[in-house]
């Protein structure tokens, strides 16, 4: 096959079909056009308009338009780039239970008044409603009801306040051992119990012997309600035998320990009064005999 010369300047595709032959990329077409036309072809269809003459002259106007657009654009990007690095504030999961628990013990604590104002209206209405007759039995019955926790109380006793730690109030990292838990509230009452308390009272939760101290999460629950740091046990009795007595309970050395290994701080205060709300009133346990 006879070859023809092929003038220098000229395109490979341009040699190619000049020759006859194939090319032998020529499946890689953008490739071919990305490397023998690199200029765009707006830029080059302006460059030949303004080669010949026939190119849109610039005018003042348009230059001054150019020019606001350019500063519009770079004053967006900087004000989008300011947004980008602004730090951005989140709330902790942890603050919004606290948060929320407040709200509902607050909820709770005003459901809870209401309630014992019914309940005192009620005892008033059975009196009216009994006579004179019933006054023993109604005696009876409140004597029964401040020992089951069903009634109000108030009288002289002590205040003992356990807090968490420093370290896990901020949150910091490892300082979850420096939470009081609901088993350190159980053997703080049952310490006081033992003590001689005759009424106890958690965040202003009446015990009585349905009340149960859970926890979930990081709250404790008393009688169900959650509670948050601090936690103040309300104590009726004689104060200086309830100080005497715990002193010497397993429950004062614990709270000893927990202030020196992890920091949680407790104290015991004498009250000269002390009023105590009712208790959540259980149901009584209906036996039934089995045919």
């Amino acid at each position: 096959m006879t070859r023809y010369p092929v003038p220098q300047g000229t395109s490979t595709s341009t040699r190619f079909a000049a020759t006859g032959g194939r090319r032998p990329d020529a499946s890689m077409t953008l490739l071919n056009e990305v490397m023998e036309r690199p200029l765009d072809l707006g830029y080059a269809a302006a460059s030949d308009a303004r080669r010949r003459g026939v190119a849109t002259p610039q005018t003042p106007v348009r230059r001054s338009v150019t020019f606001l657009l350019a500063v519009l654009l770079g004053v967006v990007a900087v004000w989008a780039a300011r947004e980008l690095r602004a730090p951005v504030e989140f709330e902790n999961a942890s603050d919004v239970l606290v948060e929320e628990i407040r709200g509902r013990t607050a909820i709770g604590d005003r459901l809870a008044e209401q309630n014992e104002e019914l309940r005192q209206e009620i005892t008033e209405l059975q009196a009216e409603a009994m006579g004179e007759d019933a006054e023993e039995f109604l005696a009876d019955s409140a004597r029964l009801g401040l020992w089951a926790g069903a009634t109000a109380v108030q009288g002289t006793g002590i205040v003992i306040t356990v807090e968490d730690s420093v370290q896990a109030r901020n949150q910091e990292p490892g300082a979850e051992d420096g939470r009081v838990r609901d088993s350190d509230l159980q053997f703080v009452v049952n310490g006081l119990w033992a003590a001689g308390a005759e009424a106890i009272a958690v965040n202003g939760h009446r015990l009585t012997g349905h009340t149960a101290i859970r926890t979930a999460g990081d709250a404790v629950l008393v009688d169900l309600q959650p509670l948050v740091s601090p936690y103040r046990i309300e104590v009726i009795g004689d104060p200086d035998d309830l100080r005497t007595e715990f002193a010497r309970t397993q429950a004062s050395a614990m709270l000893n320990q927990l202030a020196a290994r992890h920091s949680i701080a407790s104290s015991i205060e004498t009250a000269d009064k002390l009023v105590l709300p009712a208790g959540t009133a259980g149901q009584p346990d209906v036996v039934t005999e089995s045919s």
